[in-house]
Order: structure tokens, then sequence, then C-alpha cells
């Protein structure tokens, strides 16, 4: 049998206050539930309190597929809490702090397992405190060169600055963010959204799908800032945004593409972002073009927003469904 690919997910692991109750979320959290549903063994690096909320974070997540055994427990922080709201179905979030996930504790187990990793996905939010971000940019530097290192962007203001950005990206090879930061972080890195672009005339250069059609004009601006980040950062193999309902555009140093979006009924959005990374991660682990991570991304990010919750249930025969229409 060939051997699972680990995953690490690094980061808050919190309570989603929304208006009908607590729903338990946190990106690193949904990202290793998504990539342990694909067949990775996923796993959590992330910290609870000693209360209600933690324990009852740990009984949902055990019948799931992500590894909860190295999550530290926090003896005098309390469990994240965040209180979501939604406007036209765009959740907005008040971030509760101190939480335990700020005091991430660099310890010799967590190593480790950077040391051995295939995939290593980190955020901006979790490093808002110094001893957390210290503890996710040392991991990701003990990651293995072969190691996808993701830095998903996570822009909840005021929890971010142009110098935890720019010491992201030179330790990431890929990097998700959404149309709206995209010239945020570009701004706040002082660079150009329009001085550069990928080289490879066609979407996806050579990787593509000849029939697939050339960027819409909205899209353009989108492809020149993520080219703009190739050329500033070198590790830097692939820009990934995402555009909601208007699918993603895939950037990388050979060319690009674009995919409109799975057409869906949102229930919510949270976690589906954080799905597209999962699907992402788990197709480039299969060497899949560019073409194949777009509709992976898009399917996955579209089934998680047409359900209630960042890790709703998956009966296997939905599961199979999806994997078989990104397969064709």
């Amino acid at each position: 049998m060939k051997e699972q690919h680990l995953i690490l997910g690094i980061g808050e692991l919190l309570w989603d206050l929304l208006p009908e109750g607590p729903r338990l979320g946190g990106a690193p959290a949904n990202f290793a539930v998504m990539a342990g549903r694909l067949g990775s063994h996923a796993a959590i690096l992330s910290r609870i309190g000693r209360d209600e909320f933690g324990r009852n974070a740990v009984a949902l997540l055990d019948p799931l597929p992500a590894d909860t055994g190295f999550l530290q427990i926090d003896p005098a922080h309390e469990t994240g809490r965040v209180t979501v709201t939604f406007e036209n179905g765009q959740p907005s979030y008040t971030i509760h702090e101190p939480a335990a996930w700020d005091s991430l504790e660099l310890t010799g187990e967590w190593i480790q397992l950077a040391e051995r990793a295939d995939v290593l996905s980190f955020g901006s939010l979790a490093q808002r405190s110094l001893e957390s971000r210290q503890t996710i940019q040392t991991l990701a530097a003990q990651a293995p060169a072969t190691c996808i290192r993701v830095f998903d962007v996570n822009l909840r203001p005021p929890f971010y600055s142009g110098e935890v950005i720019q010491e992201s990206l030179e330790l990431a090879t890929v990097v998700k963010m959404n149309d709206a930061e995209l010239p945020v972080v570009l701004d706040l890195l002082g660079l150009d959204m329009l001085m550069a672009e990928p080289r490879g005339g066609v979407p996806g250069g050579d990787l593509a799908e000849p029939s697939i059609p050339s960027a819409s004009p909205q899209q353009t601006p989108l492809r020149l800032g993520a080219g703009r980040l190739l050329t500033e950062f070198p590790m830097l193999t692939m820009v990934a945004v995402t555009c909601g309902g208007r699918g993603s555009l895939l950037v990388t140093r050979d060319g690009w593409h674009e995919h409109p979006g799975v057409p869906v009924k949102v229930a919510d959005t949270v976690g589906a972002g954080d799905a597209f990374t999962a699907a992402l991660v788990h197709y480039m682990l299969q060497g899949a073009n560019l073409a194949t991570l777009n509709e992976a991304g898009n399917r996955w990010g579209g089934w998680v927003a047409s359900q209630c919750g960042a890790m709703p249930p998956l009966r296997e025969d939905v599961r199979a469904g999806i994997a078989a229409t990104i397969e064709r």
C-alpha cells in the first residue's frame, strides 16, 4: 500500500460563534480535515485551552480524518473564539484575544513532523503574536526542500503587517489569497501591481489544455500582480488567487490558468477557501496540470460553500463523484 503524504496545518484552531451557535473552525483545521478526506495523513498543529471549548474541539475532530494527537494544551489561555456575522452571505469576524493559539510552542515533536512533511500550510492570522510567529516560521524553515510550503494569506484587521507578509513569502513555495487581498499585499510590500508578469503567452503555458480561453479583462491585473510576487520572491513557484463565485486564477513562472468557478447555491462561504487549498495541494502532489488544479480547487471549494460550516459531513458517494468529475 502506498504511504500517505504527510500534510500539516499550522496555526489557529478556534470556534466560530455564529448566529445559530458555535461551530469549530480555523483555517489550518479546515484545511487539514479536507486534506485528510482526500486521502493524506493530515495533522493539526495548534493549541487549545484547558476548557470546555477545547474538549469539545477534540471530541468533534476525533471522528474526522485529521490527526489531533499533536495539539498542545495551554493551562493559562482559553481556546480561540471568533464572533462571525454575515452580510449578503459574506462573513465578517471579531477575533477575540489572547487565545491559546497565540502561544504555539516550538517542540521537538513538531520539528520532527516538519522535517518529514510533504505539505505545510500556514497563514498570517496565527502570526499575530511573536511567540506563534517564531514557531510557525521556524517550522516552515525546517521543512525539506521538496515540501510544498503554502502561505495562506488571511488578512483579518488589525492582525497583519507588511513584515509578516514579507517573511512568510520568503519561506513559501505557494501563496494563496483572494482577489481583494492581492492588491493589499502588494501595497504592504511596496510593490507595483502592473510591473511584471510571468512568462507564457497562453493560459497555463505548456501545462494547460489548448481550448482554454484567454484571460478576462478583470483577471488581467490579478495576473500581473501575481507575476510581480513571483518576480520578487524566488522561492515562490505558484500564486493562487481565489475570486469567490467567479472562480480562481493560478499563476506560475511558466504560465497561468483561469477557472470560471462552479455554480452552487451558497449556504455560507466559511471554509471554502481552505477546501480550495487542500484540493490544490492534493493534486499538486500528483503532478497535475494547472487546469486540473484549478478544477479541483473550485469543485471542493464550491462544495463546502454549498454546505453549512467549514467541516460539513461528507458522504462517500459525494466524495467519489467530485473526484471523478475532477479526473474527467
